[in-house]
């Protein structure tokens, strides 16, 4: 039935966003983290109870989802998995104190915009078009070149992050390289779930093991694990997770409807609500900020790669009443400099 699926889509965003959460609040009390040194970053990772309660809630979202692509289509369940955004931007302003901009709140009522529309699109009979497989030649013909964009992207995310006086950068390069991993997780993930059954397990197993998918699940996970922690480190959840949920969102549903073959509704109008939903869920990514304010000291997006985390230094008591006026921190330089 499509409300199961719906009802497990909104189970899947309720635990993807607490699990971001909880990650991010742990990964300021651990040292700064560096995707040259992967074994590094994943025993501190592990290290922390907290993260592992965030991977928890992570790994229970999964389940979820492998529900939702039994059900729904993956139009349909990226739609719906976008709203989502709208409980993370809640929980990071609540939970980590992260201010959201005038065009990250525009981006949670177009978030609802898109939910609604995608939710209005579904049917009983969208069920039975949920495809299960996907030829493994053309999957691997859209993963392959996707991976190799997501680590390029990142990479070259790396080295402007490098340079000197540059804008303290929002996140949105990192989160469009792990969404395109996630991306392809995401392919990988409908295809796991289309395999799985109860009835003649060992034969399913053996299918699923010649299939790519869960090898492509391996890549994805760990690459994703290092990488998006390390981005998630440095620049805002508010602007990391909108970014990368939105271009998984819409890499799965152009890429998936291709290699799965699922057909998009006949009735003109439910298509025109469900390609509506997917426009609208692009104008998200295009409204978000690509660069922070720079003289917020507090912001994550400030730290170079491989700097350690910045704390605030208290500032000076300021004179009571009746105290001698206090030179300025320079005065004898700058009379020095008169004479």
């Amino acid at each position: 039935m499509p409300w199961w699926g719906v009802a497990s889509a909104l189970l899947a965003n309720v635990l993807y966003s607490t699990g971001f959460v909880l990650e991010k609040r742990a990964l300021a009390a651990l040292p700064a983290l560096s995707i040259r040194q992967p074994a590094r970053v994943v025993g501190h990772l592990l290290s922390s109870p907290l993260w592992l309660g965030g991977s928890l809630a992570l790994a229970a979202g999964f389940a979820a989802q492998l529900a939702v692509y039994r059900t729904l289509p993956l139009a349909a369940a990226q739609g719906i998995f976008v709203s989502g955004l709208v409980l993370l931007l809640l929980l990071s302003s609540v939970v980590l104190g992260e201010r959201t901009s005038g065009r990250e709140r525009q981006s949670i009522v177009a978030i609802l915009v898109a939910l609604v529309l995608v939710v209005a699109s579904l049917r009983g009979e969208d069920a039975r078009a949920v495809a299960r497989t996907a030829p493994p030649a053309t999957l691997l013909v859209i993963a392959v070149p996707s991976l190799a964009a997501g680590l390029l992207l990142y990479r070259s995310a790396e080295r402007r992050a490098r340079r000197r006086h540059r804008l303290p950068t929002a996140g949105v390069p990192y989160g469009v390289a792990v969404g395109l991993l996630y991306g392809v997780s995401s392919l990988a993930i409908k295809g796991v779930s289309g395999l799985l059954t109860t009835h003649d397990v060992p034969a399913a197993a053996g299918q699923l093991f010649r299939s790519p998918y869960p090898y492509l699940l391996l890549f994805t996970g760990a690459a994703g694990l290092v990488l998006s922690q390390t981005a998630l480190q440095r620049c805002r959840a508010s602007v990391i997770v909108p970014v990368c949920t939105t271009v998984t969102c819409v890499f799965t549903v152009v890429c998936g409807t291709v290699a799965f073959g699922e057909p998009l509704p006949a009735d003109p109008l439910r298509l025109a609500l469900r390609l509506g939903g997917t426009a609208v869920a692009v104008t998200v990514l295009l409204a978000l900020p690509r660069h922070d304010t720079p003289s917020d000291p507090r912001a994550p997006s400030s730290l170079a790669p491989g700097s350690p985390p910045q704390r605030l230094t208290p500032r000076a008591p300021s004179p009571g009443p009746g105290a001698p006026p206090q030179p300025p921190p320079n005065s004898q330089e700058l009379s020095h400099e008169a004479r």
